[in-house]
């Protein structure tokens, strides 16, 4: 074999592995998807012709590699421990003050805090940089070898990327946590359910099976993400502090939170932890707490451990989002474009701190894939504001007492036919006059994100319809106070304040006028992309097919919606009463005139005290836009910890450079 062919896999080798480095562990890759495909591809080539030049830190073994009949055991050489949970302030207070007391130490202990991931933890072993071994936890002190399967996760680097600060360590035990992303385990469930196979109950049990498949070629099909929380035994490399530990796995090319913190004193932690508990539901993976852990290392090697946990480490733990409970009822309710979704009343149940008594079903198919019946006991499972949802069934406490639910045929509201359109999941009552529909209607007209009417909540809305008061949100500015006072629990007061709420709501932004009248499959940001380019209600009404499809981010299916509700007579002369009562849709282009209008940002790091989504929703609510490299024509770089190289590339052109405070500043 010819040299510069070894040359040439060695090449190519280096510069996946340092790309799978750039967008898995600092989310800032350099070239294109199709960049890296055509380079794994040219490896792959090589490969296959001369076998002999692959290597254990190949790329190409990512794809798994023949199934085993069993897994080796793995002798842990320091026990992977469990933690001390904590569940309330006072617990973590007393653990703080333990340690205190343990170490003689009056003054503030600095901790280092990170979320407490909702995985499977894993112990990765590195010989002279290279992967040689992964465990599973197993008991704490003998875990099952996994190597073949963790080689296959992308964000796990085969080979240590070495440092000019951080020497490759002779050997280097590495712990974290394998998980699967929420966006990731959404896909892969439903792809379960298409091909008949059962769902899994949570991505944590998702991650857990996928490590533990004799066959890694099917692991390698699978999502899985690893984030790395800290060590085992090392040689050749010393740490004084948690938060060196962390940053040290970070420059060989580890994946590390960056949410992780440091804290100074046990108050600043548990202000991290009620932080963290606020985003909890934003984040793009489950987390269950935050692990809170003494920073110093000779204070951790003085406190020691406990049988089963360190001292020096306490997990706070969130409540939890998943219970199970009795199915009592399916109730089929009708929405505002006609759709009947099937609803499950549930016997009460605490999930998350908030009582849930009802959870959706989504739709006839669901119901049918999961097996859910009337009377069945099933995981529910609560995610922030979202309504709860029926993860599962829980097939052992069956009796032969459920009942099979079925759809029906007829609307439930007003008796009218029901169809089902090719290619849609519900059934749709095509009674426009249907009153669910017209309540649905009004009440998304009405609702915070539309023309935000304070004081019009939705048993008003209900008691208004059935008292014929209105049979559209047109009729809402049409309203008298004499027939509103004879409602039930309506007095003078009352009708006076919801009658100015509809008076201020004539004052509204063109998008929130077309997201409130409820354009099927026009949500809130299709309503803001319609708006900055047809500026004018007028010129969206009497738009075309072939201009629409023009605008990015429009497809047929919208379309047609759009063009569909604008061609129907009774909509038209909705619209007309509304705007002849005084509504007046805002018609200058958004953010057109603000001083963000036309300014380009770039967020790198983790910024204290807001998330990257929360920040680019503020920027791009007053004009600007946010994109994810940094060029010449960056306005800012709003920098937070750990920025990465976006930071020096800012530097290097010249770029305006925010923290966060100066972000603040900018925005109001």
């Amino acid at each position: 074999m010819e040299q510069v062919i070894k040359e040439r896999a060695a090449y190519l080798r280096k510069a996946l592995n340092r790309h799978n480095y750039l967008y898995y562990v600092l989310d800032e890759p350099e070239v294109s998807d199709a960049e890296y495909d055509r380079i794994m591809r040219e490896l792959v080539d090589l490969e296959g012709k001369y076998p002999e030049l692959i290597t254990p830190d190949s790329p190409t073994r990512r794809v798994g590699a023949p199934p085993l009949e069993k897994f080796e055991s793995v002798p842990h050489t320091i026990p992977m421990l469990s933690l001390e949970n904590g569940f309330n302030e006072e617990e973590i207070r007393a653990f703080d003050q333990r340690v205190k007391k343990l170490l003689e130490e009056d003054a503030r202990v600095t901790y280092t805090a990170e979320p407490k991931m909702d995985g499977t933890a894993v112990e990765l072993i590195y010989e002279n940089g290279q992967l040689v071994r992964a465990s599973t936890r197993g008991d704490g002190f003998t875990g099952e070898d996994i190597t073949a399967n963790v080689r296959t996760i992308r964000t796990v680097p085969l080979t240590l990327l070495a440092d000019s600060s951080l020497s490759i360590p002779e050997r280097l035990e590495v712990r974290g946590e394998v998980f699967i992303a929420l966006d990731a385990f959404k896909e892969f469930n439903k792809e379960r359910l298409e091909k008949g196979e059962p769902p899994f109950a949570n991505p944590r049990n998702a991650a857990a099976g996928s490590l533990r498949q004799l066959n890694s070629k099917i692991t390698a099909q699978r999502p899985l993400e690893m984030f790395c929380y800290g060590i085992g035994a090392v040689e050749g490399l010393s740490f004084d502090t948690h938060w060196d530990i962390l940053n040290g796995l970070k420059f060989l090319g580890l994946r590390v939170n960056p949410l992780v913190h440091r804290c100074k004193g046990i108050e600043s932690a548990i202000e991290y932890y009620k932080d963290i508990e606020s985003k909890r539901h934003r984040l793009a993976y489950e987390v269950d707490g935050v692990v809170i852990k003494v920073d110093d290392i000779e204070f951790q090697k003085t406190l020691g451990e406990k049988s089963r946990s360190p001292r020096w480490a306490i997990a706070y733990k969130f409540r939890p989002t998943q219970e199970t409970t009795r199915l009592v009822k399916i109730e089929v309710q009708v929405g505002r474009t006609g759709a009947l979704t099937p609803v499950a009343h549930l016997e009460p149940v605490s999930v998350g701190g908030v009582v849930v008594s009802r959870a959706t079903l989504h739709n006839e198919d669901e119901i049918a894939k999961k097996d859910i019946r009337e009377g069945d006991t099933v995981l529910i499972q609560r995610a922030g504001d979202v309504i709860p949802e029926v993860v599962k069934v829980v097939l052992s406490k069956r009796t032969g007492q459920e009942i099979v639910f079925k759809m029906p045929d007829t609307c439930p509201v007003c008796g009218s036919e029901v169809v089902r359109l090719e290619g849609e999941a519900a059934r749709r009552c095509i009674n426009a006059g249907c009153t669910a529909q017209i309540k649905e209607r009004i009440k998304h007209f009405a609702s915070k994100d539309a023309l935000d009417i304070d004081g019009l909540g939705d048993k008003l809305v209900e008691q208004m319809v059935e008292k014929g008061l209105i049979k559209s949100y047109a009729d809402l500015f049409t309203l008298k106070r004499d027939r509103l006072i004879g409602l039930e629990r309506m007095a003078e007061k009352s009708a006076d304040n919801l009658l100015a709420a509809i008076e201020n709501s004539k004052r509204t932004t063109i998008s929130r006028f077309i997201y409130a009248l409820g354009i099927r499959y026009v949500g809130e940001h299709i309503a803001k992309v319609l708006a900055e380019r047809f500026v004018s209600l007028e010129r969206l009404m009497e738009t075309g097919e072939e201009e629409l499809l023009d605008v990015e981010e429009v497809g047929p299916q919208v379309s047609k919606s759009v063009i569909a509700f604008f061609k129907n007579i009774e909509n038209r002369q909705n619209i007309d009463r509304i705007l002849s009562c005084g509504v007046i849709p805002e018609t200058k282009a958004v953010g057109k005139e603000h001083p963000l209008a036309g300014k380009t940002f770039v967020l790198t790091g983790t910024l204290p005290s807001i998330t990257r989504a929360e920040a680019k929703a503020k920027i791009e609510g007053l004009g600007g836009k946010v994109t994810g490299s940094v060029s010449s024509k960056t306005s800012y770089v709003v920098a937070g910890e750990n920025p990465g190289s976006k930071l020096d590339k800012a530097g290097s052109l010249g770029v305006e450079i925010l923290d966060e405070e100066g972000l603040k500043k900018l925005l109001s």
